[in-house]
């Protein structure tokens, strides 16, 4: 969803919230 994109530009200084936009892309990637 577009709220994980934003969520992850948020936390984009972290490496964890990296690896967790990845993991909300194949989500979302999955879904489409």
């Amino acid at each position: 969803k577009k709220t994980a994109k934003k969520a992850a530009k948020k936390a984009a200084p972290r490496k964890a919230a990296k690896k967790t936009a990845k993991k909300a892309a194949k989500k979302t990637a999955r879904r489409k």
